[in-house]
Order: structure tokens, then sequence, then C-alpha cells
């Protein structure tokens, strides 16, 4: 006798609110228990919808991930967009954008952990993926907008902007990783002030810690 295969009510499919659900419950439980701890019958009954469900809006598990991961990158994409059209000069716009993005990595911290423990693990693997599918397009216009920002002539054109972009995320990465170790240094008094370790960093990529010349 062959198997009864699960059927999805053509009306969960057309809700709307359903790939939300999906990706809040995905997005939680990825982050809770590990990618491959997470099942999708977990993922299905967190988000109220059947497991035909999921795949008929993801055809995989790494699909599921992959679009979780890009829908918290669309906050990050919302602050690159705010650093390139709001008004002000660019080194307060770009510290607007460094305190923003470390917002968002605390405030996500079980995916963030979730997504820097897969590139650890399998970094060779997924690697090009999250490059081309999550993380490339906002990086690249990171990239871009302090590009003209050096032809405007607010910051110096003999750096790598690529480089600037990979400080400022390395920075906000490494505060978020080592928090718990930083508050117990005594002479570290800003792990519990994410916005004051945010504005100071971008103080010293801005003006190096070189004495500065006198006027």
């Amino acid at each position: 006798m062959a198997p009864v295969q699960e059927k999805t009510p053509s009306r969960e499919i057309t809700d709307p609110s359903s790939v939300e659900r999906i990706l809040a419950a995905a997005e939680t439980l990825f982050g809770e228990q590990g990618f491959e701890a997470a099942s999708m019958s977990a993922i299905a009954a967190r988000a109220g919808v059947s497991k035909a469900n999921i795949f008929h809006h993801f055809n995989s598990k790494n699909a599921l991930y992959l679009a979780v991961i890009a829908n918290a990158c669309k906050e990050a994409r919302s602050r690159i967009d705010h650093l390139e059209q709001a008004e002000g000069s660019f080194v307060e716009r770009l510290a607007q954008f460094a305190a923003g993005h470390l917002q968002g990595i605390l405030q996500h911290s079980h995916l963030s952990r979730l997504i820097l423990r897969d590139v650890l693990e399998n970094g060779p693997e997924r690697g090009q993926a999250l490059a081309e599918q999550v993380f490339g397009p906002n990086f690249a216009k990171l990239v871009e907008i302090i590009a003209n920002g050096q032809e405007r002539g607010e910051l110096r054109k003999d750096v790598d902007p690529a480089m600037v972009a990979v400080m400022l995320i390395a920075a906000n990465v490494y505060f978020f990783e080592a928090r718990d170790i930083l508050r117990h240094f005594p002479a570290v008094d800003f792990a519990e002030n994410p916005q004051y370790f945010s504005a100071k960093m971008i103080e010293i990529m801005l003006n190096g810690i070189l004495p500065q010349e006198p006027k």
C-alpha cells in the first residue's frame, strides 16, 4: 500500500502570513538548536503550518536556512540605504551605520551565533552560497558608498574601501563574540555600552592612533 502523502490546503499555501511565520520559526529554532538539530517538523509546528507548506515555499532545508539569513539581512540593507541617503556628513552617517550594525547583531544574537559557527565549521562548503545569495549585495553596496565618500574628498583616496568595510564589520563581530570575556577585563569599561564602543571604534578608524600633528 502506497504511503499517504501530506497535503497542504490551498488556503494555507496562499496565506500571506505563512512565509513570515515560517521564517520567524526557523530563525528561532536554527538559532537555538543549530542547523542540523532543528527539524523541519519542529519548524512547521512552531510556525503553525504543515511541513508540506514549508517545502512549497522552500525546496530544501538549506534553502530555508539561506532565506532566514537573507531575511535578517534586510535590516542591514535598510541601514546601508540610510547611510547613502540620509542628511549630514559622511562621517556622521558612517558612525550611525556602525552603531546600527552592531545593534542588529546583538538583537539577533541567536542567529548571529549560528551564522558565525556555520562559517567556521562549514565555510568551504557554504561560503560561496552565503557570499553570493546573502551577504554579497550588502557588502558590495557598502564598499560602493565608502568609495563614493572617497571621491567626494570625505575620506582618504589611498585606502582600499573594501578594507574599510571589512574592518568596520570585523570590529562589531569581535565585540559581539568576545563581550562575555571583555566585561571581566578591568581595563575594559565599554562591554556594557555598545554605543560607546561603536563611536570610539569609528573615531579610531578615522583618526588613527598616531599623535596628531600640531596645527
